[in-house]
């Protein structure tokens, strides 16, 4: 009968035998440290990279729709009065025009064209502008006519190093334009729209959209960002905005786009959750390998223990206290293996979410899966081994060489 007093023994023979073979020991538990590890700083990274990911994409607005209008040859673009319209839309908060401006910014005669122009409205700002000092645009800047600008701290540490921007003039456009406000970096903001691969990588000037729009020449807007109230009905406000864009543009399908970011996001949320399910799967392979390499060692020395394991079955130890015995070795190797594997892995990911710069933060479920393996592995693959040492012929187990 088994008891705790032996089940103590038993795990201390289980402990002195891994003493005794430290090099195979270590080498054993490398395949289950790698696997952990791997499994753990996968699923991890994964999980920063799309925090990451996604923090930045819903820094375009979500809970809002971006309506992109291509036009047909009768009509452009909406009008001042349309984007009014829009507004009045059931759970619509607010619509922000999107200017994007073709021009360069000058300071002290030197063209920065890495530099992007925006032309917005004062409802940008209340929705998205955190201003870190100054002032934002205003409703009064709206006329067309006011030559005044926002920029962001990108274009601030580019077109004033050694500070000293608010209230100072730059030419955009040929104009003569007073910075009076500077949008903080940390600002939600939606990019302009443009491909071309200079563009904002120097930072971003905000002027009236009016102004903007003198400047390009145009009449009409093509792009514009709408607020809602109520992100959980996002899909019939999109539905009704539509509906009302398309009657603009005599029911051509092809005339407008409006993007939804909420949509946006939850797909890239589900892909990937896939993603990182997909790489721990691969990671679990390591495991595997890991595992199969604590059976072989078990079958080694079940083999090499087969006069030790024959004596002590002759001297009345059951059956039962021989499979344990073999068994604690292998899930001590297991376990052991993965709690290095789970320190490394979080070791790992704690460099990797410094490198991809989002805080860091103890993955549990990550941890919770790698030692859920490592107890697996160990049970499952040092059952075979315990189980035949356990069946040995106590009077074949004395006779072997």
């Amino acid at each position: 009968m088994l008891n705790f007093a032996m089940l103590v023994q038993t795990f201390e023979m289980s402990i002195r035998n891994i003493r005794n073979n430290r090099m195979r020991s270590f080498l054993t538990m490398l395949g289950i440290i790698i696997g952990v590890g791997s499994v753990i700083s996968l699923i991890s990274i994964v999980g920063f990279a799309t925090r990451s990911m996604l923090g930045q994409f819903s820094s375009m607005g979500a809970g809002s729709l971006q309506v992109n209008i291509y036009g047909t040859p009768v009509k452009e673009g909406l009008t001042d009065n349309e984007l009014r319209e829009i507004s009045q839309i059931d759970n619509v908060l607010s619509v922000s025009p999107l200017i994007t401006v073709n021009t360069s910014v000058v300071k002290d005669k030197t063209i920065y064209k890495k530099i992007s122009v925006l032309g917005r409205n004062e409802q940008f700002f209340l929705r998205n502008g955190t201003i870190r000092e100054g002032r934002a645009l205003t409703i009064k800047d709206m006329s067309g006519n006011i030559p005044v600008c926002v920029i962001d701290e990108d274009a601030e540490s580019v077109l004033f190093p050694n500070g000293n921007a608010l209230g100072s003039g730059i030419r955009v456009g040929g104009i003569q334009y007073r910075i009076v406000g500077i949008l903080h970096k940390e600002a939600n903001y939606a990019d302009d729209f443009a491909f071309e691969e200079n563009r904002g990588k120097e930072g971003r000037v905000f002027i009236p959209y009016k102004n903007g729009m003198l400047m390009n020449g145009q009449n009409t807007m093509i792009s514009a960002e709408v607020y809602t109230k109520d992100t959980s009905r996002i899909n019939e406000t999109v539905a009704a905005i539509e509906d009302y864009v398309k009657g603009q543009f005599n029911g051509a399908k092809d005339s407008f786009y409006i993007m939804n970011l909420s949509s946006i996001l939850n797909a890239m949320d589900t892909v990937t959750t896939m993603m990182s399910a997909l790489l721990g799967g691969i990671a679990s392979i390591a495991l595997l390998v890991g595992g199969i390499g604590i059976m072989n060692m078990m079958l080694v020395s079940v083999t090499e223990r087969t006069r030790e394991i024959g004596l002590r079955k002759a001297l009345g130890a059951e059956p039962i206290v021989i499979q344990i015995q073999f068994l604690l070795e292998s899930m001590i190797l297991s376990l052991v293996g993965g709690n290095i594997g789970i320190v490394i892995g979080e070791l790992i990911s704690f460099i990797a979410s410094k490198i991809i710069g989002v805080p860091f933060t103890v993955n549990i479920m990550a941890i919770l899966i790698g030692f859920l393996f490592s107890v697996a592995v160990g049970a499952v693959f040092g059952w075979a081994p315990a189980n035949r040492a356990s069946k040995l012929n106590p009077i074949d187990a004395l006779r072997a060489e």
